[in-house]
């Protein structure tokens, strides 16, 4: 029988497998901003935005490897959801699994999970080393600088702007309300 998981059930099978505190703060950021999303575009649904936020890299620390396809595996070990599977995994579309993102949940999943990281680096790089204070402008010049944040995709970002019918403009200004939205909830 399958199930999809509360985020307290979430995140202890999030601890099960990553013990890192880096991998551990990307899920809760990532799972931050879905809610944050959610409350927007699919409000009835927020919590289970939530959960695919907290479970869409289970497997990465363990299994880098094989990110997304392992996670696929070990999530059906615990008797996931079908839906729940599917929405995380394919936010590895076109980098380690051929399975694109269908629903506007799973293309928000997509186009932020790696622009989290990219405005996490370039908060941290000003005096504040917060989003509190973070200005689009500072994350379009560090954008466009590959060397910054190298393991950042820009290419991911922008296709999952694009996916979304968005300026990435306008997808990096609501990233980074998002992120200032948990400011209180956890640090960033």
């Amino acid at each position: 029988m399958s199930y999809i998981p509360t985020p307290d059930e979430a995140r202890a099978l999030l601890e099960r497998y990553n013990h890192e505190a880096f991998h551990l703060r990307h899920a809760e950021v990532v799972s931050g901003v879905m809610a944050y999303f959610a409350r927007e575009l699919d409000p009835a649904r927020e919590e289970y935005w939530r959960v695919v936020g907290l479970l869409h890299d289970l497997d990465f620390e363990q299994y880098p490897e094989q990110h997304c396809v392992k996670g696929i595996e070990l999530m059906r070990e615990h008797g996931l959801d079908e839906g729940l599977i599917r929405s995380c995994a394919c936010h590895g579309h076109g980098i380690c699994i051929d399975l694109p993102p269908e629903h506007v949940m799973e293309k928000v999943l997509f186009a932020v999970d790696e622009l989290t990281g990219l405005i996490g680096a370039v908060s941290l790089m000003r005096p504040s080393k917060s989003v509190s204070d973070l200005e689009v402008k500072s994350v379009m010049k560090k954008f466009k600088t590959p060397a910054f944040a190298a393991g950042c995709s820009r290419e991911v970002i922008q296709k999952g702007a694009d996916e979304l019918g968005w300026p990435l403009e306008a997808l990096i200004e609501r990233t980074i309300l998002a992120m200032r939205s948990l400011i209180g909830e956890m640090e960033i």
